[in-house]
């Protein structure tokens, strides 16, 4: 008896081993396609910056080590030691797709079944910064997302061809197959993410929403927390949607055109808005459905509309607001102003407004900008992060590396750091 349970033992132990050996070997031979196996070398550093900023501190609102970063741009010594990528760098770096895809910590694999199951469309329209562009472009790659870049084709022959380059290295990044010359304030600005939509509507993908990003955006969330977001949102649309103030009814009753570069107003009347439209007032970012898309894409009554809106001033700042409140469009909202929505309400875009900022406990919904203002717009400080992070929005504008690169550096590490660690992976 004891000899039989012996040679059990011994059996056991023998399958134990070859068993541990195989699952070895095989996890050994497939590593590197395993998303968080090598988790720490894909975490983010930003060493070129040459600073000590803690940006864990940054991130919690520290004030002292804010104003640490705020002191540390101003030095000589930062300005000589940081070193920003250029046009001709990515044009080399992509020379070699895996050295550059892993030198820039690309995350090539879904995190999750979740993610992998719920593909995301991204319109990116751009002018310049290729840094800043290249930036956004990783802290929002998957290899289940789908992304349209639209280059201003006023844009530099080195600025286009840097983009081409890095789309290059990845299937699902492309340039949109139509460029407009993009005017401030023009139809151009509507038609740029027009032309990403026909692209990403065209292509056999099953992604679910469409965000719509310009090149002064950055996630504050990660793609996983977008996912949760927008699976929430069950098929519903979530973009800025309000009664249209006075002051700003003639940039549609008016006929506008481009002159010299710029929108100019006639004394021209415009007609009624089709079908007895009641104009909204909202802004140029969204979160639509696929369905939303399709049908803007495709509706005879949306083509009417769309075409009426082309001689208007501004008309990304009304069109999306207004198309979401026309019955028989998916997820629409009744014109009733009881379903207006704030851009504080919708997970688009969290902006900060000048003339609304404050002292929350008077009423004020952000407090003041730590960075500047262009036109009346918040370009973000690093102490602006710890307020920001804690919205349900999906993106923050505006951002520049130029104004605050530790806002960039920080949250980029927050948010890598967070999507690797946080959930579990697949």
């Amino acid at each position: 008896m004891l000899r039989r349970k012996l040679r059990h033992c011994k059996s056991f132990n023998l399958f134990i081993l070859i068993a541990l050996t195989v699952g070895t070997l095989t996890f050994l031979k497939n590593h590197h396609k395993h998303p968080l196996f090598s988790s720490r070398n894909l975490e983010l550093t930003d060493d070129y910056l040459g600073s000590h900023i803690n940006c864990t501190k940054i991130i919690r609102g520290h004030i002292e080590e804010i104003q640490n970063a705020k002191l540390e741009i101003l030095t000589v010594k930062y300005k000589k030691q940081r070193h920003q990528l250029t046009e001709n760098d990515y044009i080399n770096m992509t020379n070699n797709c895996d050295s550059f895809t892993k030198e820039r910590k690309y995350i090539l694999y879904p995190l999750s079944k979740e993610e992998e199951k719920f593909p995301i469309a991204y319109s990116i329209v751009v002018h310049h910064k290729i840094d800043m562009l290249e930036r956004l472009l990783r802290s929002i790659y998957m290899p289940q997302n789908y992304y349209c870049i639209h280059v201003d084709k006023k844009s530099s022959e080195s600025f286009l061809n840097a983009v081409k380059a890095i789309a290059s290295c990845f299937d699902n990044v492309f340039i949109a197959s139509q460029l407009e010359s993009v005017v401030y304030a023009s139809w151009s600005r509507v038609q740029a993410d027009l032309n990403c939509m026909h692209d990403l509507n065209r292509i056999n993908a099953q992604w679910k929403y469409l965000i719509n990003l310009c090149g002064m955006d950055f996630p504050i969330k990660t793609n996983r927390e977008m996912v949760e977001t927008l699976k929430a949102l069950k098929g519903e649309n979530s973009l800025e949607s309000e009664k249209m103030p006075s002051n700003k009814e003639r940039r549609w009753q008016k006929h506008h055109e481009v002159v010299e570069g710029k929108v100019k107003i006639t004394d021209v009347n415009k007609n009624s808005p089709p079908f007895e439209t009641k104009i909204f007032s909202g802004s140029a970012y969204f979160v639509v459905s696929r369905a939303f898309v399709n049908y803007v894409l495709t509706n005879e009554k949306m083509k009417e509309f769309l075409e009426w809106s082309k001689d208007t001033y501004s008309p990304d700042e009304f069109l999306w607001a207004t198309i979401q409140r026309i019955p028989d469009v998916p997820s629409y909202l009744p014109a009733n102003s009881k379903y207006d929505v704030s851009d504080m309400n919708a997970v688009a875009r969290f902006v900060k407004w000048n003339y609304f900022e404050g002292d929350l406990t008077k009423g004020a919904p952000y407090p003041p900008c730590n960075g500047v203002h262009v036109r009346s717009i918040c370009v973000f400080g690093a102490g602006d992060l710890q307020f920001m992070l804690g919205k349900r929005h999906l993106f923050g504008n505006k951002f520049d590396i130029d104004v605050d690169p530790f806002a960039i550096q920080c949250l980029e590490e927050h948010l890598r750091h967070k999507a690797l660690y946080t959930h579990k992976p697949i």
